[in-house]
């Protein structure tokens, strides 16, 4: 069920990079604008949060930011019926009476730079960050039928400054078992592997900032709470998927088409 309540931690995601191993699609448009089911990749992961409530997002923006903010601006324009007087009584007129979904964003446009590390990013946009005692962080280019609620309940009880949810990634190749004799007794094509990786959708304290630098990675300001302990790790046995390359945006879009598990809204 949605909530329709308003959660007031905002979140930021990450749209500054290149996502240069995805070239086929970001040559001209930055990576969370690459559009699955005809839908840039960023509506949604926004859609995701939106869904828990958290509709307060910040954006850092870098390479071809610019596609961005012509998007969410002029959104209805590209997805919409619509006619035109031109000449000195301009009018638009939206045709489809008002069916279309719209969606109650609170957006932050933050230009981040071009080659920025996204620790930097993060560390760029505080300014924005402040009226809250927690913030929320995620990549422009993940999914997953995440429990945003479960997620921040998780991180508020143990009381640490950051919590990254960890996922089980899927094999870039089959794997192959055998006997003592080398004969094959399984043979597994892309499995899930049982270890974790940082599968973005983070959580962080305030406290946060004092652990990170110009200059970072999000990775080297984490890498310096360990000893602290004060780093914890949401499990999320779920789905996810991060679009890495042209296969992933394939695989998305036809997920999308048969069975889109991240779409846990309406």
């Amino acid at each position: 069920m949605e909530t329709s309540q308003k959660n007031t931690i905002p979140v930021v995601i990450l749209c500054g990079g290149m996502g240069t191993r995805l070239k086929e699609e970001t040559e001209f448009k930055p990576k969370p604008m690459v559009e699955i089911g005809g839908r840039p990749i960023l509506w949604h992961i926004m859609k995701i949060y939106a869904h828990y409530g958290f509709r307060d997002f910040v954006l850092a923006l870098g390479y071809k930011g610019d596609s961005i903010r012509d998007y969410l601006l002029k959104r209805r324009y590209y997805e919409e019926d619509f006619s035109m007087s031109t000449g000195e009584d301009r009018r638009i007129h939206f045709l489809n009476n008002g069916k279309r979904e719209e969606e109650d964003f609170h957006i932050i446009f933050g230009e981040t730079g071009l080659e920025t590390p996204h620790g930097e990013r993060v560390l760029m946009l505080q300014k924005y960050l402040k009226d809250s005692d927690l913030f929320m962080v995620t990549y422009g280019d993940g999914v997953a039928d995440i429990d945003i609620e479960k997620l921040v309940a998780f991180h508020k009880n143990h009381g640490k400054i950051a919590t990254i949810t960890g996922i089980h990634p899927i094999a870039r190749w089959g794997l192959i078992n055998t006997d003592a004799d080398s004969m094959i007794t399984q043979l597994d094509q892309k499995p899930m592997l049982y270890e974790y990786v940082n599968g973005g959708f983070m959580v962080f304290d305030k406290r946060f900032f004092e652990f990170l630098k110009p200059g970072d990675m999000i990775e080297d300001a984490l890498v310096r709470l360990i000893p602290q302990k004060e780093l914890a790790m949401y499990k999320h046995e779920g789905f996810w998927y991060g679009m890495d390359t042209y296969k992933d945006f394939l695989a998305l879009n036809e997920l999308w088409k048969r069975d889109p598990k991240w779409k846990v809204w309406k």
